[in-house]
């Protein structure tokens, strides 16, 4: 069932999506309703919730999916294999590898405008890029940076926003690389992140302790 899906659904959803890759959570959540009914219909799978499911079938969501196509289209028009139709542009850090320079914008614009350049793939594909670490963005061939990047997608959590249930954040890679300005990679814990959300947000612990955490099915 997997192959069929990949082949002949997955492939459909995804095609393009760095440039149409959606920002209204209803649009996310509807075009995740697709794999997490799919996932449901697996046998033996049934009865687990939807990211027991992602788990036990090694797939990301396709939000995520989403945002990792992004990321590569931004290596390969860094390295020349893809047009820069955009006009990205690229500069050296000592610190920190390659990063993409974010596109400037007159914040006086009207309000459509500024809508259509915060959705723009110049702005997030350059966001996206930045949360990379050195040694993920200094990869020089296509296969060890998707090998790299992998790797690193798979530090952060990837909870959808489902219809129904109520999440912490809206899963995107930008929300989670920070936590309160601290990088959420650093918290070897879900105590450490508990005690994060504490001291940030204000809130007493044993208040953030009490939180209901739901599974989505």
């Amino acid at each position: 069932m997997m192959t069929l899906y990949k082949s002949l659904i997955q492939s459909k959803v995804e095609y393009c999506c760095p440039l149409w890759n959606p920002s209204r959570i209803s649009d996310i959540q509807t075009i995740e309703n697709i794999q997490r009914e799919f996932t449901r219909r697996i046998s033996g799978l049934k009865e687990r919730n939807y990211w027991e499911r992602l788990t036990e079938l090694k797939l990301f969501t396709l939000q995520r999916r989403r945002k990792r196509y992004s990321i590569i289209q931004v290596w390969k028009i860094k390295n020349g294999l893809a047009p820069n139709s955009v006009g990205m542009k690229f500069y050296e850090s000592a610190r920190l590898g390659i990063r993409a320079k974010i596109p400037r914008f007159n914040y006086k614009a009207q309000v459509s405008i500024s809508t259509a350049y915060d959705d723009s793939f110049g702005l997030k594909g350059a966001r996206l890029w930045n949360i990379l670490p050195m040694n993920v963005n200094s990869q020089s061939t296509l296969e060890a940076f998707k090998l790299s990047l992998g790797k690193f997608l798979l530090k952060f959590p990837d909870r959808p926003p489902i219809v129904g249930h109520t999440s912490s954040n809206s899963n995107s890679l930008l929300e989670w690389s920070t936590v309160g300005g601290v990088g959420l990679l650093a918290l070897p814990s879900l105590g450490d992140t508990l005690s994060c959300l504490s001291v940030y947000s204000s809130t007493p612990l044993s208040d953030v302790t009490s939180l209901q955490f739901y599974s989505p099915v």
